[in-house]
């Protein structure tokens, strides 16, 4: 799958495991980097489908954000990112078709219960 970045700063915290343990810490830069090669690996997000089956726990947010997706890291942190498709997959009933969901944009590393 293809991987951007909300912005450059981003990118650059996650382009190596040093920069990772710099801006994160050595426990959530190695959860980070597990993510990021796992959704580089998969050939669309269907393959995190569906969530409580895999280790990632990939799931969709609701309400002010709905339309991105986040995935477990260390207790409370997860991966917040949307799909970089354009247009974004739809399903009939309108959620996201996760199996047609090629690129994504990583928009940050936070506790979303915050």
């Amino acid at each position: 799958m293809e991987i951007v970045f909300r912005n450059r700063k981003l990118a650059k915290q996650c382009g190596s495991m040093q920069s990772l343990q710099k801006a994160y810490g050595e426990k959530q830069a190695r959860f980070i980097a597990r993510r990021l090669n796992a959704l580089r690996a998969a050939a669309h997000l269907g393959e995190f489908w569906p969530p409580h089956e895999h280790a990632e726990r990939c799931h969709e947010l609701k309400a002010n954000r709905t339309g991105q997706l986040s995935m477990d890291l260390d207790h409370p942190y997860r991966l917040i990112f949307k799909p970089a498709n354009n247009p974004v997959p739809q399903r009939p009933d309108g959620g996201i078709d996760w199996h047609r969901v090629t690129a994504i944009t990583i928009i940050n590393v936070e506790d979303p219960h915050e």
